[in-house]
């Protein structure tokens, strides 16, 4: 069915409270092993429906925030979902109360009830009331975020289309995009730092609620952490000081060289790679998906049915267009048993990898769309940004068909880009551990440990004048996960440290690699992160040699790399 044909209409919320309800007590009072597992069959079907319309709703405002119809919806789900948690956490506590367990565990495994746990230590329904406060401040955001009209030239952009003027080769126009998208933020600076600092300090008081002293224990909760802790984090953040940011300081010394440019970089210069521009992908968004169709037909049986039933049925949205969210995402909609993607194509080497890194959540949820209970479909965040990131360097091979005379550019940027990001995520979950901890900070004092952390974790940045929004320590508020997902952005580059393996693999043997990839990606959410690396013979990015190793495999890589005739 295309995603045109889903219909939606707003579930009956008290008929859905009811059924929880009942389902609540017949598990509850179920006699044996057989009536509690069909209890807990019927109850794992129960929510896709609900789930799906809440998901289409959410897809089609994110669209088109303009939309009266879809923005009303989405402000009745956000008040009426902390709500309808309640009836979710009765279900849990009666699955834990369960005299079944071992039943359950030996037919399902055990790690559904280590989520049920989890998840009773992140909700409480006296919190309801700050949920509520804190959908509403996060659409704010989203919404503020898609209403941007930036003047430039001869034109008015939206955030996402102006990003390939940020990018453009000449140096004045390249600046002058950057100015006038700090222009924009700091014109609107007023109305983020508040939704920020209603944000931190709500998030503080549901932490206190919950008896954690904080938000900090929640946040990790909440992100569903099962297999590493705070402590475990932290020392990755120390690896990542340690190995990976002198390699990237490396990288901006060669691109300074290139450029014929200071070094530390002004933010406009950082964000060119090349004298003559950066990577582009040549053609349309069709010619992009065109290739994208190429790429998963030859990578295997699976990827290629995956793909065809994506294009097929029109579940992928990826044109910039007036009122739609920036950003991009991927999510499931149960009911049908289809992935979505969507996107904001600009012109850059990101149209590329939507098509690669997207694709590539899509088609792990693809694989595992019949998995039982429903909750093993994903993984947890920092396994599921592997399967994104991973994929990206298996169409690494197709980059002449999706960057023309660029391709050799892309190649090296990818590599680069990989290693270079990770410094800049780690900056960002490093920002908010200090942010939660220290809830009672003002905007600028915020903003002031933005820009020392800066120095630790991204010493090539130059922090002038140029751009106050960004000199002054405040480009964090572009990054909406900070707003909407606290603690969300160190899993991408847990993430990407293991696609990091999965592209040294791909160097010797690009078939074994395909069979480590789908030996980790078969197994949906049916383990914790750390088994999910172990089963398909990977390093966990918690043990400090793995960081190493990937970081003097990359570096040799990119010093050898022949950058003959590009400039």
């Amino acid at each position: 069915m295309k995603f045109s044909e889903m219909k939606y209409e707003r579930p009956d919320v008290e008929a859905y409270k009811a059924g929880m309800l009942d389902l609540i007590k017949r598990l509850s009072e179920a006699k044996d092993f057989e009536e509690a597992d069909k209890v807990f069959l019927e109850a794992d079907e129960y929510g896709k429906h609900f789930d799906s319309m809440v998901t289409i709703c959410s897809i089609r405002h994110s669209i088109d925030t303009r939309d009266t119809f879809y923005d009303e919806e989405m402000k009745y789900w956000d008040a009426a979902l902390p709500e309808l948690a309640q009836y979710g956490q009765q279900w849990t506590m009666a699955l834990l109360n369960c005299p079944f367990r071992k039943e359950f565990s030996d037919k399902y495994g055990d790690l559904m009830f280590v989520d049920a746990e989890i998840a009773l230590k992140s909700f409480s329904p006296e919190i309801i009331g700050e949920m509520q406060k804190e959908n509403d401040l996060t659409t704010a955001y989203n919404k503020l975020i898609a209403s941007a009209q930036i003047p430039f030239e001869n034109g008015t952009y939206t955030l996402s289309q102006l990003s390939p003027f940020k990018t453009d080769a000449d140096d004045d126009r390249r600046l002058a995009a950057w100015k006038a998208e700090g222009k924009w933020y700091k014109e609107n600076q007023a109305e983020l730092d508040r939704i920020y600092d209603e944000l931190a300090h709500l998030r503080d008081e549901m932490g206190k609620k919950m008896g954690y002293g904080g938000y900090t224990t929640l946040g990790y909760y909440r992100m569903g952490r099962n297999c590493y802790t705070k402590d475990d984090v932290e020392k990755f953040r120390a690896a990542v000081v340690k190995y990976l940011v002198p390699v990237a300081d490396s990288i901006y010394r060669e691109q300074a060289k290139r450029l014929g440019k200071e070094y530390p970089l002004s933010f406009a210069d950082a964000a060119l790679e090349f004298r003559s521009g950066n990577p582009r992908p040549q053609g349309t968004p069709d010619d992009i998906l065109a290739e994208g169709k190429r790429f998963y037909d030859d990578l295997s049986p699976e990827t290629s049915e995956f793909f065809n039933t994506m294009l097929d049925n029109e579940l992928m949205d990826v044109l910039s267009t007036e009122g739609k969210e920036s950003g991009g995402y991927c999510t499931g909609i149960t009911e049908f048993k289809v992935p979505f993607i969507f996107a904001n194509f600009n012109g850059t080497q990101h149209d590329v990898e939507v098509v690669t890194h997207e694709a590539g959540h899509a088609f792990a949820y693809w694989m595992n769309r019949n998995r039982v209970p429903e909750g093993y479909t994903w993984p947890g965040m920092e396994a599921c940004e592997v399967h994104s990131m991973s994929m990206e360097f298996f169409a690494e091979p197709y980059a002449d068909g999706f960057f023309g005379k660029d391709a050799k550019k892309f190649l090296y940027s990818h590599l680069s880009g990989a290693l270079t990001f990770i410094p800049y995520g780690t900056m960002v979950d490093h920002f908010q551990h200090v942010v939660y901890e220290k809830p009672e900070l003002t905007p600028r004092e915020r903003h002031n440990i933005w820009k020392e952390l800066l120095g630790i974790y991204m010493p090539w940045m130059k922090l002038d004048g140029d751009i106050p929004f960004y000199g002054e320590g405040e480009g964090w508020q572009r990054q909406s996960h900070i707003y909407q997902r606290p603690f969300y952005y160190i899993d991408y580059c847990l993430a990407q440290t293991v696609a990091l393996q999965f592209w040294a693999r791909i160097q010797k043997d690009k078939e074994d690699a395909w069979k480590h990839y789908m030996a980790y990606t078969v197994q949906g959410g049916s383990c914790v992160f750390t088994d999910l690396l172990k089963n398909a013979d990977l390093d966990s990015p918690f043990e400090e040699v793995c960081l190493k190793t990937v970081c003097e495999t990359a570096k040799t890589w990119l010093e050898n790399f022949d950058l003959k005739g590009i400039e």
